[in-house]
């Protein structure tokens, strides 16, 4: 089975840089703008579309026409205390704190958050017990994908991934008939 991941379109916060996590933020009027002008590959316009039950991630949904349904296992990575926080005002804040948390890669845990390491671990038994389909689109956030990227490939985070994920981009996978997740394709062009 395939599955076709999309961060959603620009909200306001992306703009600043802040830490979204789970605060629900709306897009902003160039993420409006952005998502109006996406469209699915051909091969994936009949594809069932399930979004995380963040605004930001079902707006997108919406306006790039796609009727879906939101579930919340596709919801963002916990940012707990750092929410609304950018990384460059936490690194100058922490200092060598912030170097160690970061070093942690998949198991960095912000105070009251979550590690990428859980959001993995919470998505793959969701992704598995999915209905089987051709494939599915799944509309959700960066560190969504990002966790999910870790799992397929075996990425520990605690340096850059090779290929930038790049905005207004898909990211395809499969999923085996053995319930392994692979990386298939990064940054899949959305627009027309």
């Amino acid at each position: 089975m395939k599955l076709l991941l999309l961060r959603h379109a620009t909200t306001s916060w992306n703009e600043a840089r802040r830490l979204q996590g789970r605060s629900d933020i709306s897009l902003s009027a160039t993420g409006r703008a952005e998502a109006a002008c996406w469209q699915l590959p051909h091969w994936a316009r009949d594809w069932p579309v399930l979004t995380s039950p963040l605004k930001r991630a079902q707006q997108t949904a919406l306006l790039m026409g796609c009727h879906a349904a939101s579930v919340p296992w596709l919801i963002e990575m916990d940012w707990g205390r750092w929410e609304g926080r950018r990384l460059i005002d936490l690194r100058h804040d922490l200092g060598s704190r912030m170097a160690a948390m970061e070093a942690r890669g998949l198991d960095l845990q912000p105070p009251g958050g979550e590690t990428p390491r859980a959001v993995g671990q919470r998505l793959l038994p969701f992704l598995r017990k999915l209905p089987n389909a051709e494939g599915y689109v799944l509309v959700t956030h960066k560190g969504v994908i990002r966790a999910l990227l870790a799992t397929a490939t075996g990425w520990d985070m605690r340096a850059d991934w090779p290929e930038r994920l790049r905005p207004a981009r898909g990211h395809l996978f499969a999923l085996t008939s053995q319930g392994r997740l692979q990386l298939e394709l990064l940054n899949l062009e959305l627009r027309s």
